[in-house]
């Protein structure tokens, strides 16, 4: 009876292994950007604001950079390059324009966020990303990473071309 029961329990280890691992290493691939592996941090909406920007053209979004405790410090303090930790995100909304602030004061004067588009984060690690300057960068839609390996190649090289005065890091703080 004891071998039947050793063998019961290892089969159902064994089940509970091949069944779980698969799960767990699709919901890690689920959950992080390609490429980098970055993953949305926990509670980042409550981060501090760094500025805010609109970005005209093809995008035409309104934006707010957060960051977390470690890259608001260093805003603050004017420390570059931005220490390991770091986390910077950028929240981006449709930019619409607000009806019914324009006909209150009878003319096209407001704008708000609408619709989101996605959120960026830049995460500073100087040792797993040292081929793009300390960055690794994940872009999620809904809350989930966008996939495209394509569209993550471009991150690194567009920051690239920013001052290295600044840590590559686009965005300056608003007092």
């Amino acid at each position: 009876m004891r071998a039947v029961s050793l063998r019961f329990g290892a089969c159902i280890l064994g089940a509970c292994i091949g069944s779980v691992t698969p799960l767990a290493v699709e919901s890690a691939d689920d959950d992080a950007s390609p490429i980098f592996g970055v993953r949305l941090p926990d509670r980042y909406r409550d981060w501090q604001l760094i500025s805010v920007a609109h970005e005209a053209g093809s995008l035409n979004d309104i934006r707010a950079v957060l960051g977390n405790d470690i890259a608001v410090k260093a805003y603050r303090e004017g420390a570059r390059p931005f220490p390991d930790g770091a986390i910077i995100a950028r929240l981006a909304w449709e930019y619409m324009p607000a009806a019914e602030n324009n006909a209150i004061f009878g003319q096209a004067q407001s704008f708000v966020a609408g619709s989101p588009t996605n959120v960026q984060f830049s995460v500073k690690d100087s040792k797993k990303f040292a081929d793009t300057g300390g960055w690794g960068y994940g872009q999620f839609e809904g809350g989930k990473p966008n996939r495209s390996e394509d569209l993550m190649r471009t991150c690194a090289p567009c920051h690239a071309r920013g001052s290295s005065d600044n840590d590559f890091v686009f965005t300056r703080y608003a007092p």
